[in-house]
């Protein structure tokens, strides 16, 4: 499984890259916005910088439009950043047609907003290169968000197809396990999610054990 961290922060990026174990970043303007990048001038700029320090991995930019033609007209631009971007387009009717016309094209996308598998099969059915279930949001309304990637993965190996499922609105350590475990080619997550992964008490308490003991050497 791939991980991605989901932030604009550029210290949270680079620390997640030094861990060696970062495939990718997911953005949103919600992210953007909570760094103060405002203005397209900035937002490209910003990309191009994301783009630097993880040269190696899919860079997800997303579309502000929602209609077919000025969906296409941003993805292009975005795409034209870095030859790592991924347009990651909502799922609307409109996106399901942009994500086609990219798919045709040879530009990646990356489908965001799904919240059920009927969602997921259409955006597989268009060529994305990744589908986006928020399982985090799905928590919040009172369901169990990890079903779903389970459910995808299931429709997806039965089918063969090669959309990648990418978990998203991952909130703790334990979902990203969850996600593993069920079939998820990716996760996304905030830096501390990502952290979590390290922490347990009997490892803290055997390194203590371990360090005390050498001090008897």
């Amino acid at each position: 499984m791939k991980f991605f961290i989901d932030t604009a922060n550029l210290a949270h990026i680079k620390e997640a890259q030094d861990l060696g174990i970062l495939d990718g970043v997911t953005t949103n303007p919600s992210l953007m916005a909570k760094e103060g990048i405002k203005g397209t001038e900035n937002i490209i700029n910003h990309y191009k910088t994301i783009c630097e320090i993880v040269p190696n991995g899919d860079i997800s930019a997303e579309v502000l439009s929602t209609d077919f033609a000025s969906i296409v007209e941003e993805g292009k631009k975005l795409a034209a950043i870095h030859k790592n971007i991924i347009v990651k387009v909502p799922m609307i009717k409109d996106g399901i047609k942009a994500i086609k016309w990219f798919t045709d094209n040879g530009i990646k996308t990356n489908c965001t907003l799904v919240f059920s598998a009927g969602q997921a099969i259409l955006a597989a059915k268009a060529g994305a290169t990744y589908v986006s279930p928020f399982i985090g949001r799905i928590d919040d309304s009172g369901w169990e968000g990890t079903q779903l990637i389970g459910q995808i993965a299931n429709i997806y190996s039965l089918q063969g197809f090669t959309t990648e499922i990418l978990a998203a609105s991952i909130r703790n350590a334990n979902h990203i396990i969850q996600c593993a475990e069920l079939g998820a080619d990716v996760c996304t997550c905030p830096l501390d999610a990502i952290l979590a992964l390290l922490k347990h008490p009997l490892t803290d308490i055997g390194l203590a054990k371990f360090l005390e003991d050498a001090k008897k050497m």
